[in-house]
């Protein structure tokens, strides 16, 4: 991934962060996702009163690049509201694994350390649609 496309998909977690709607929590995340395409993406997190219908900004990411007809992921950046890097939650770490072991996760904080993984070093044993009955 280029500097160039790390630096703007750091702006556009940064801004999709501030407009996430974390009104019980108060942690505000902010997503973008590098297709294949060169396009950036950007999502936020969505809470909810009934907790588990909350999504993530990775996977509101996500989906955008996909409606958008992205089909290749190349790369997420995740930029929480906390101090630190925070990577993402496990069902996030699937939903990125989706588009392949390779797909770099790069994590940032509300400074400006980022620490950067593949999917596969997140998530390891991933489930995918080679465990599908019919599919192997």
């Amino acid at each position: 991934m280029l500097q160039r496309d790390e630096d703007a998909m750091l702006e556009a977690a940064r801004q999709a962060r501030e407009n996430a709607w974390a009104p019980y929590s108060g942690f505000r995340v902010g997503a973008a996702v590098l297709g294949a395409s060169g396009r950036i993406y950007p999502g936020c997190n969505v809470e909810n009163a009934s907790y588990p219908v909350t999504t993530c900004a990775e996977r509101n990411a996500i989906g955008a690049a996909i409606s958008a007809g992205e089909r290749r992921i190349v790369a997420v950046m995740v930029c929480a509201d906390h101090k630190d890097p925070v990577t993402p939650c496990g069902m996030c770490r699937q939903a990125i694994a989706e588009f392949g072991p390779d797909v770099r996760v790069v994590c940032v904080g509300r400074g400006d350390d980022r620490v950067e993984y593949s999917v596969s070093e997140l998530l390891p044993f991933a489930f995918g649609a080679d465990k599908l009955e019919g599919r192997a």
